[in-house]
């Protein structure tokens, strides 16, 4: 059912807004847009009076007359009410380990979402009246939840929306005038907000205290093979020597090797010892951090603040200890010594075997405490301190769809009528008019982007994102972000979901990368940089920067 409702939405959909027609129209070449749309796509044209369709790019001259096909509108209002009312297959029925829906008779489907105000769950047909409904317009939708109840409060059945601070726990609205009167109390979207920025710092020093010990159990597995390879360089020499002084040294001989690797026993057990500790840190700062990442998602505030207390405390970090890197001389000495009792043969051995045994015990690995883990750096404010970041960006040719044009040292890019005839590579995307930056982007980066026409994206994304079918566009998929742009407004869209960005459009968008972070934001830039849309997740590729034009031109600015 729901691979032919996609079918049925994208026959109904306006190839320039994406969305369902709204007073459709049909041009003389048969393609359907909306009135809307295509006026404004025509209102660019009236210079070279040839007015051609978006999609097959037939010219007509003079400009056709626009009329509402309304068959047609009829049929999308259709749709837009009722849906497909196709029997759901069984996978769609609602099985004992799932949330089925509250409002479903008979055999009840799955729920696709729950609602935190109604407090019930609601299969894709129910959940309709959510979307279109302004009564329902400010409840907040979740995924299915089996724990709903537990947002009622038990003794006054109501729906607890506040969390009190002084007692730390969810209430509802009537709590607070009796049993929490007086009490600081907020409201729990507040309070998850406000631990949710304490979460998103503690996993950063999580990240940040992992690089630090897995540097320092690198270090000391190089201390173990320094001095293991010095050690058993010194017994090598030892015995070479003691074996020239014959039976009357074999004795010492025999002691100075047993001393020498009882030391080195001792040194690298206190080194494998660390070693295992700042190892097993590692692994619970693993877990630790998998435990915050699971509960950032949770949806649900009072779910959240229920597991908060018992997840966000982290354990002391072990009292480790790095190498201080330094010349050291492990059993040289020892070698040094026999040498020098060799030559001075039995008599002087008594006086002499006292610098052996304390040359062998002086071997020392020195352990100092760790430095210090460095602050996160802040995130830029001024235009001048993004631009402390900024990257020299081009566009690769080879990534380009064959309707673009690229200009000005592969920094601009042109949507045309006229179909340019790049040679075939396997990195050229052929479905959608959109480019990859020839540099990947990793660290800290910022550029600027300036657009003038009827739409564009504003984009990164990983190099293997698809390069053929609707999954290649730019933020339809997993593997890329992107802002769309037109003269009123943006939408971001990422995985095939769109967010609007509130406040107007924007002609120069400055966008920031802080890889290693997971930060990616997007700026309106005039006199002052205004943030349009910032996103905290985890990039596990190097990005390239991307364009998507349609009757527009857009530029990677020289920034200074």
């Amino acid at each position: 059912m729901a691979q032919k409702d996609q079918l049925d939405r994208e026959s109904f959909s306006c190839s320039i807004c994406l969305d369902l027609l709204k007073d459709p129209v049909t041009i003389p070449c048969g393609h359907n847009y909306c009135m809307s749309c295509i006026k404004g796509f025509w209102d660019g044209e009236d210079q070279r009076k040839i007015y051609s369709c978006p999609q097959c790019r037939e010219a007509f001259t003079p400009r056709p007359v626009l009329k509402k096909n309304t068959m047609l509108a009829a049929l999308v209002e259709q749709l837009k009410k009722t849906g497909l009312q196709a029997a759901p297959a069984d996978h769609c029925y609602a099985g004992p380990e799932d949330v089925a829906c509250d409002f479903c008779t008979g055999r009840k489907l799955k729920a696709f979402k729950s609602c935190l105000v109604c407090l019930a769950s609601y299969c894709e047909n129910h959940l309709q009246s959510h979307y279109e409904s302004p009564t329902f317009k400010k409840h907040k939708l979740v995924e299915p939840s089996k724990k709903l109840q537990e947002n009622i409060c038990s003794r006054h059945d109501e729906v607890m929306k506040i969390f009190c601070r002084t007692d730390k726990k969810s209430i509802c609205y009537l709590c607070t005038m009796d049993d929490h009167k007086g009490h600081d109390t907020v409201p729990a979207a507040a309070e998850r907000t406000e631990r949710q920025r304490e979460l998103e710092v503690s996993r950063l020093n999580i990240q940040q205290r992992i690089q630090h010990r897995e540097k320092d159990v690198k270090l000391l597995q190089q201390e173990v093979e320094a001095v293991s390879l010095s050690a058993d360089k010194a017994v090598e020499d030892s015995e070479k020597i003691f074996t020239q002084l014959i039976r009357l040294l074999q004795k010492r001989s025999s002691d100075v090797k047993q001393q020498i690797r009882s030391q080195q026993e001792t040194e690298v057990s206190r080194v494998k010892e660390l070693q295992e500790k700042l190892q097993q840190e590692i692994t619970e700062l693993k877990r630790k951090d998998a435990e915050l990442k699971q509960l950032s998602h949770t949806e649900d505030h009072n779910q959240f603040l229920h597991n908060y207390p018992s997840v966000s405390q982290l354990s002391e970090p072990t009292d480790s200890s790095s190498i201080n890197i330094r010349p050291l001389r492990y059993f040289e000495d020892v070698t040094a010594a026999v040498s020098e009792l060799r030559d001075k043969l039995q008599d002087i051995l008594r006086d002499k075997w006292t610098n052996i045994s304390l040359a062998v015990t002086e071997v020392d690995v020195l352990l100092s405490e760790p430095e210090p883990e460095p602050e996160p750096e802040p995130e830029p404010k001024t235009r001048a301190e993004f631009l402390k970041y900024s990257r020299e960006i081009t566009l690769d040719p080879n990534t380009a769809n064959t309707w673009l044009l690229l200009s000005d040292g592969n920094r601009k890019v042109e949507w045309t009528y006229q179909q340019q005839s790049y040679s075939s590579h396997t990195d050229r995307f052929t479905d959608h008019q959109q480019v990859l930056s020839r540099e990947s982007l990793t660290g800290r980066c910022y550029w600027e982007v300036e657009w003038r026409g009827l739409a564009v994206y504003v984009a990164v994304a990983y190099k293997n994102i698809s390069r053929a079918g609707s999954e290649s566009l730019f933020g339809r998929n997993d593997k890329s972000w992107s802002l769309y742009c037109v003269t009123n407004g943006c939408v971001f869209c990422f995985n095939n979901i769109s967010t609007p960005v509130s406040g107007p459009g924007s002609s120069r968008v400055g966008v920031y990368l802080d890889h290693r972070a997971g930060i990616l934001s997007f700026y309106s830039v005039s006199e002052t940089m205004t943030l349009l849309h910032r996103v905290q997740t985890t990039f596990t590729q190097p990005l390239y920067a991307g364009l998507w034009v349609y009757g527009s031109t857009a530029e990677l600015c020289k920034v200074k």
